[in-house]
């Protein structure tokens, strides 16, 4: 018998008004993931949560309009659902089908009131692992804000990660704790003592997955814009220790603007 035919992948629209209509449809209902940036700008969050909870939507129905931005409206749904519902909620939206629920997920986990950042961490693990590049942006951007808070406490917790079978894991550790990193807050300690966070990096400088060498070089990179003289240091010394082609690329991106 013929084997059959797995559905071809959308590749999504360029613009926000070229979403097909029933695509579109989908999304709001909570049916498929996103396949890039463009389908989520276009979605409305607003019938999405009304899908997933509708007496949550009506309690901040102003505050998931698309007049804030993302990031923004993704707390805001996180926060609410996670208010309405209790900590049971995120059993409820950590296997959904929708990519941003996973995310809404996420931020209820951060909101959460588990003890420690142990804890907060071990809840997370799964969304830092998902299949979904999407949903992985939306763990380590959710938990941002008390990894910063708590910075040398989470490099001590994130040491394991950096070991993890999982590239994804690995990743976490090196992307959550970027000094300025990309739509988040910056952490000032990093900035200014990129080296607390070396031994985060140490295991990283070799790592066979694309994914987790651009997350190192974008690391030296942040570091580089206010220690341009330890990136050097940090560099050199790996090029001579591990002058291997997944260390040199790593080198090359994290220098790229000295």
């Amino acid at each position: 018998m013929p084997t059959p035919q797995q559905p071809p992948r959308r590749t999504g629209a360029r613009r926000v008004a070229e979403v097909p209509p029933d695509v579109l449809a989908r999304l709001n209902r909570g049916e498929i993931e996103t396949v890039n940036l463009t389908e989520m700008l276009a979605m409305d969050l607003r019938l999405l949560m009304h899908a997933v909870d509708a007496p949550t939507a009506r309690a901040v129905r102003e505050s998931l309009a698309p007049g804030i931005g993302i990031t923004q409206r993704m707390r805001v749904a996180g926060e609410a659902l996670l208010g309405a519902r209790g900590e049971g909620i995120i059993r409820d939206l950590a296997g959904h089908p929708s990519d941003i629920v996973r995310g809404w997920c996420a931020y209820a986990i951060a909101a959460g009131t588990r003890t420690g950042l142990r804890g907060v961490l071990a809840a997370m693990k799964p969304l830092a692992d998902d299949p979904n590049s999407g949903v992985r942006e939306w763990a380590w951007l959710a938990l941002r804000p008390r990894i910063a808070a708590e910075i040398d406490t989470a490099i001590g917790l994130l040491g394991a990660w950096t070991v993890h079978d999982s590239a994804n894991i690995r990743r976490f550790a090196s992307e959550a704790t970027r000094p300025r990193g990309v739509w988040c807050c910056h952490i000032d300690t990093l900035k200014a003592e990129p080296q607390r966070a070396l031994s985060l990096l140490e295991p990283l400088r070799a790592d066979a997955s694309k994914y987790v060498q651009d997350s190192v070089g974008n690391w030296l990179n942040d570091a580089g814009k206010s220690r341009p003289e330890w990136v050097q240091t940090v560099c050199g010394r790996w090029l001579r220790e591990s002058d291997l082609p997944q260390t040199r690329r790593i080198c090359t991106r994290a220098r790229r603007n000295l």
